[in-house]
């Protein structure tokens, strides 16, 4: 079969074993997948190309497990407007999605301790505003005018075994500023500009504190327990992890 042929060689999805024509292939390393079975991966995953269907597998099983930590989710706080990120404060969880059917889109949970780092990026783009003229050319007004563009963008970042990054756009259009001559823009001066820095400001604030309070909480449990005297009992005694007296179970720690 020459490479002609080999192109549009019809082959199964490793995974339903739908028979996949030269359009519906989605690579992977050793093999192909529909698109169906893609669109159950992480919307954060990236690598596919580049992984075995065995890894894809792994993968795939983990999001059919992940669907069991959707159905207990509480949202306890919400941060964002148009991509949003959930808080379960209760259970230390959190997800990042758009969707509003949480139980269909299946976004990934995970836990607070799973951040590494949260930023907030703000990218500005810089565009002379051009006239016209009469004969159809375009030139610069005098004094030149500009357009300042701005999006704020949360990225999250993360241990996870598919991803180590969450990464999407607070705004879901651009912050747009004109200024005249040299002028410099001023988007502080805009309040929508000031809203979405105090939006992200807010997620990161959320999420680094929330993760510090879980390595705190994990640092005082792990840390050694010292011996005291027990004023119900007299006994020297390690209280246990509600503070009480291993031996009369009264309030030593109260």
């Amino acid at each position: 079969m020459g490479l002609f042929g080999k192109l549009f060689e019809k082959e199964n999805c490793a995974f339903c074993g739908k028979e996949l024509g030269v359009f519906g292939k989605k690579k992977l390393e050793d093999g192909v997948m529909c698109g169906k079975c893609q669109e159950k991966l992480s919307p954060w995953f990236t690598e596919r190309k580049q992984s075995t269907i065995a890894e894809i597998q792994e993968q795939l099983d983990y999001r059919e497990a992940n669907k069991e930590k959707v159905a207990a989710f509480r949202t306890t706080r919400a941060f964002g407007s148009y991509t949003k990120i959930l808080l379960d404060e209760d259970n230390r969880k959190f997800m990042v999605t758009s969707a509003r059917n949480l139980e269909e889109a299946n976004p990934d949970v995970l836990d607070f301790s799973d951040v590494t780092g949260c930023t907030i990026d703000i990218d500005e783009d810089k565009t002379e505003i051009m006239r016209e003229t009469e004969s159809g050319e375009e030139v610069s007004y005098v004094p030149a005018r500009f357009e300042y563009s701005y999006d704020f963008t949360v990225i999250i970042n993360v241990r996870n075994p598919y991803f180590d990054e969450i990464s999407f756009k607070l705004n879901g259009s651009s912050i747009e500023i004109e200024t005249r001559g040299s002028i410099p823009a001023r988007p502080e001066n805009n309040q929508d500009y000031r809203e979405y820095v105090a939006m992200g400001e807010e997620i990161k604030d959320a999420l680094l504190n929330a993760r510090q309070q879980v390595r705190e909480e994990a640092a005082a449990a792990a840390a050694p327990k010292a011996a005291v005297t027990c004023p119900y009992c007299g006994a020297t005694t390690t209280p246990d992890a509600s503070g009480c007296c291993e031996y009369c179970g009264g309030a030593v720690n109260a």
